[in-house]
This record gives C-alpha cells, sequence and structure tokens, in this order.
C-alpha cells in the first residue's frame, strides 16, 4: 500500500514504516502529525486517483526529529568590482516516519 502525498510544496511517495525528511514542521519531537493532501492512494489491485484529491484519505506519521542539513555555501561576486561575499545557509528539515495510510 503506498500513497502520493504533498507536504512543503514537494510530492513524496510513501509507504507504512519509510522515514523521510521533509520541510520544517511546528511540532516537537515524538508527536503525530496527519497529511490531509493525498493525491493517490493504492491498496493491492485497487488505484485511487483524486481529482485533485482523494476525499477522506489521511496519512499519519510520527516526528522523530527536528534538526537542520547540511551548511551550503553561496558565494557573490562581481567581476571587475572588488565586489564577493560568503553566505552559509542550514535548511531546516524534520525527520518523519508514516505509520498509517487510510484511505
Amino acid at each position: 500500500m503506498f500513497a502520493v502525498i504533498e507536504t512543503g510544496g514537494k510530492q513524496y511517495k510513501v509507504q507504512e514504516g519509510d522515514i523521510l525528511f521533509i520541510e520544517k514542521l511546528d511540532a516537537a519531537d515524538g508527536e503525530t502529525v496527519a497529511f490531509d493532501k493525498v493525491y493517490a492512494v493504492s491498496a493491492g489491485d485497487t488505484f485511487t486517483v483524486g481529482t485533485p484529491l482523494v476525499e477522506g484519505a489521511k496519512v499519519t506519521a510520527k516526528v522523530i526529529k527536528n534538526g537542520r542539513g547540511k551548511k551550503i555555501y553561496v558565494l557573490r561576486y562581481k567581476s571587475k568590482k572588488n565586489e564577493k561575499k560568503k553566505i552559509g545557509h542550514r535548511q531546516p528539515y524534520t525527520k518523519v516516519q508514516i505509520e498509517k495510510i487510510e484511505g
């Protein structure tokens, strides 16, 4: 059984037990989060596609931890102007484990 959900402006194909790194959610560690934007659900031989969402479908997940990703460096540079600037950025994320797919 799998489902296609949307969170943080991105779509994910998930199954029960999957661990995902998604955009940061306002949920503490150990909390349960429900995703209502479900675009497709597959259960064995049946495959349901929503228009645009599947009605009554819900995916629940448990928040494992909140954190920040590896640091990336952005360098702004303008030639012949003696102008350069180095900026670092760490993207926040939420690590979740899919518990249940209803639909």
